[in-house]
This record gives structure tokens, C-alpha cells and sequence, in this order.
């Protein structure tokens, strides 16, 4: 039995990604932010953000909060539900992206199997992946919560970088090494990159 060439014929029938670009007069992109806990990660998106609304781009921010409290409510922080975790946001993602909007992303994505996961989802060519490069021992010293101590005592299970794997990121399209560098400039360093990238036909 032959398969359809297009099972999903609705899909023809929806507005394109560049109908959104248009619309928005940008281009979108998905910039994934992967680092230990404690890194840097989500203040750093915030900035990244701030500094895109305030030139005029449509974004979303993603992180652990409000999606560990909403489509990922019912997953734990063991190895496959990180995974099924990591597909859903990707797959979300997608839908941002598809709306021409730009998705900024800050999670630990800790190994290169389950960033390969996340390109293979969005498409690579769509993905700015930005690794936050701080060292363990310094993600240490600005835990505020406490949370690397009580891993270290065994008080939280599959804590990335203590008692769960954290890989060095093979590729990343951008790395940014932050210790000696304030919040702005790391967040300048990414958007000197990005903005090329989402600027829509130089009108931006």
C-alpha cells in the first residue's frame, strides 16, 4: 500500500512562514541557550530579549519556569523525561518559529545526544545554539538556592553536572565564556551575531 505524498493536505492550506516574516518584517530564529544550572542562562535571555523588544522584534522566552509549569508539569528530571521534555519545547519552538517570531531559549540541554535531538527537530539551519560557558566551580559560587550543595549531598537526584552528565557541546554555533564579563556584554556578544541573522531585508 502506497503512502499519500502529503497525509496532512491542511498544511497546504495554512499561511507560510514568510507570510508571518512579512507581516512581523523580521526573520525568525531559534536561539538555544545550553549551560550548567547556574550558568547565566535565563538572565542572560532576558537581556537578549529586553534589547530585541526595544528594537522592535516579536519574541517568546522559553525556560525551566513556564514549561516545567505548564506542557511539562508531568515529567521528571530523569534521563528520558529530560528527553521527552527537550522534544516537546523543541516541537513548541517550531510552532514560534513557523509564526515568524524569534524564540529564545534557556535550558541545560546537557548532552550532545539530546542537542542533536533539538536540531534535528527544528532544522539546524533555523537554530542559533549559544553554549553559556561557565565553569562548574563558578556556577557553584552564585548558587543562590543552594541547589549544587544538596546535590553534592545526595539531596537531589540526577542533578546535572554533580550526579548527572553535562557534555561540553561538540559545535555550538556561539560560545560564550562568561566569567569576567558582565550580563550586557554577553548578551551583546549573542545579539551581534543574532541580529544579521532576524533583520528582515536590512529594514531593522
Amino acid at each position: 500500500m502506497s503512502t499519500p505524498d502529503n497525509i496532512f493536505p491542511v498544511f497546504d492550506q495554512l499561511l507560510q512562514r514568510k507570510d508571518k516574516e512579512e507581516l512581523l518584517q523580521q526573520k525568525a530564529k531559534v536561539v538555544w541557550m545550553t549551560g550548567l544550572s547556574g550558568s547565566g542562562k535565563t538572565t542572560i535571555a532576558k537581556v537578549v530579549e529586553r534589547k530585541l523588544h526595544d528594537n522592535g522584534f516579536v519574541t517568546q522566552l522559553l525556560d525551566g519556569d513556564n514549561i516545567r509549569a505548564g506542557i511539562g508539569n508531568n515529567l521528571t528530571f530523569a534521563a528520558d523525561d529530560r528527553k521527552e521534555n527537550i522534544r516537546r519545547i523543541s516541537e513548541v519552538s517550531k510552532l514560534f518559529l513557523n509564526c515568524g517570531i524569534v524564540c529564545i531559549n534557556s535550558f541545560v540541554s546537557p548532552t550532545n545526544e539530546i542537542r542533536q535531538q533539538i536540531l534535528d527537530i527544528i532544522g539546524k539551519e533555523n537554530v542559533l545554539m549559544v553554549y553559556i560557558n561557565t565553569p562548574l566551580e563558578e556556577c557553584e559560587k552564585r548558587d543562590v538556592k543552594g541547589l549544587y550543595a544538596k546535590a553534592r549531598k545526595g539531596e537531589i537526584p540526577n542533578f546535572t553536572g554533580i550526579s548527572a552528565p553535562f557534555d561540553v557541546p561538540n559545535d555550538p554555533y556561539l560560545d560564550v565564556p562568561t566569567v569576567g564579563k558582565s550580563v550586557e556584554e554577553s548578551a551583546d556578544i549573542i545579539l551581534e551575531t543574532l541580529l544579521p541573522l532576524i533583520t528582515f531585508e536590512g529594514e531593522k
